[in-house]
């Protein structure tokens, strides 16, 4: 056995690196110089260009051949805000509570995957991390760039486990075995602008705007199925070409988000609001990017391996969940069975984002037995 490592010191040393996506550097430093003690051979490089670049990426690998156990996160962290208790980027315990940027989403999960990768003994198979440093961001160059670079050189894991913080009351109490799809879209009505005092003069686009708003509200998408809730399209801000009290617009724009299940495709979703827009609002441009595709792992062992390791180490069977945001599992699902586990995310991308020590302590056994479950003979 290795020697071993405290998750709570590899964790704050994480959350001490003030990575806002996209992560580079210093927080990868911190991971390369944990896992190569561990024998593992770590990879790094950076992907893409501006405006959504560049990306820094690693992935780590220990063993060869199948089984091929992998685990994903991200290093990445969303913006502090103003507000906090203590500073965000220097870690503090409180009351055997890890406070700071990124303790859920998701440095405490990386940290405690380390740690029980430590834990075991020689096993055979393979364990690889693959880590991003942009799963926050647009992940154009994260994610998608490392998967194009393990199929480059042959990689391919049996199964996939992602540290997302998925308990929700207690650890262990909720995993996602998949992720709705997620498509923003924008809007955009012409007019003519003018003088409010003379309206014959210009050419208003907010109420056709707002019947466009109208008809899209009215749409019903579907009514979920036994794995996803129904989708939501959701209007999320609207805006104009000016904010002065005086002057009718010469445009205007509401721009929207569509949360979609597996019974729906997002280049679909697309044309649908681009046929509404237009019937509500001749000539109405509709600009789309779609996030990822909705994604389910079907029954089996990844399913199994993990509900098992929360069970022995919790005593709570798991539920079985597609509710939530997105992950990078909307990519990861083209490799291999994919499912998500990690802390409780009350406090995910909030201020005084926190996790409890015990919880950090109980997830490196989870994700110990996981590894032994999943390679056997460790």
């Amino acid at each position: 056995m290795s020697d071993a490592i405290d998750p709570v010191t590899l964790a704050k040393r994480l959350i001490a690196c003030p990575s806002v996506t996209p992560a580079t550097g210093e927080v990868f430093d911190i991971l390369e110089a944990a896992l190569v003690p561990l024998g593992f051979e770590v990879h790094r490089f950076v992907a893409g260009a501006a405006p959504d670049g560049p990306v820094e990426n690693l992935f780590a690998t220990r063993g060869a051949g199948s089984p091929h156990l992998g685990f994903a996160g991200h290093l990445d962290v969303v913006p502090a805000g103003d507000g906090w208790a203590s500073d965000p980027f220097v870690p503090e315990e409180r009351g055997g509570v890890l406070h700071g940027r990124g303790a859920v989403d998701m440095k405490s999960s990386i940290a405690a995957f380390v740690a029980a990768c430590a834990d075991i003994g020689e096993h055979p198979g393979t364990l690889s991390f693959i880590i991003t440093g942009d799963e926050e961001g647009p992940a154009t160059f994260g994610t998608p760039a490392l998967i194009d670079w393990m199929a480059a050189r042959g990689i391919r894991p049996d199964m996939i486990l992602i540290g997302e913080p998925t308990s929700e009351e207690r650890l262990g109490d909720v995993v996602k075995i998949g992720r709705r799809g997620s498509v923003n879209l924008w809007v955009t009505v012409g007019g003519t602008q003018g003088h409010v005092a003379y309206p014959h003069r210009a050419d208003n686009p907010i109420p056709r705007l707002a019947r466009v708003i109208d008809a899209l509200e009215a749409l019903h998408l579907d009514d979920g199925n036994d794995a996803f809730q129904p989708s939501n399209l959701e209007i999320t801000a609207v805006e104009t070409s000016s904010n002065a009290t005086n002057v009718i617009p010469g445009w205007a724009r509401a721009q929207l988000n569509i949360r979609f299940n597996n019974l729906q495709r997002g280049a679909d979703l697309v044309e649908l609001v681009r046929r509404t827009a237009e019937a509500a609002a001749p000539g109405a441009r509709v600009e789309a990017k779609i996030s990822g595709e909705a994604f389910l792992t079907p029954p089996g062992p990844i399913h199994d391996i993990v509900s098992a390791a929360i069970e022995a180490e919790t005593g709570l069977a798991p539920r079985l969940s597609t509710h939530g945001g997105t992950s990078d599992g909307r990519f990861l699902i083209s490799l291999c069975p994919v499912i998500d586990f990690g802390p409780p995310n009350a406090t995910m991308h909030k201020l005084d984002e926190a996790i409890a020590i015990e919880d950090l302590s109980a997830l490196r056994r989870i994700y110990a037995r996981v590894i032994r479950l999943a390679l056997g003979g460790a």
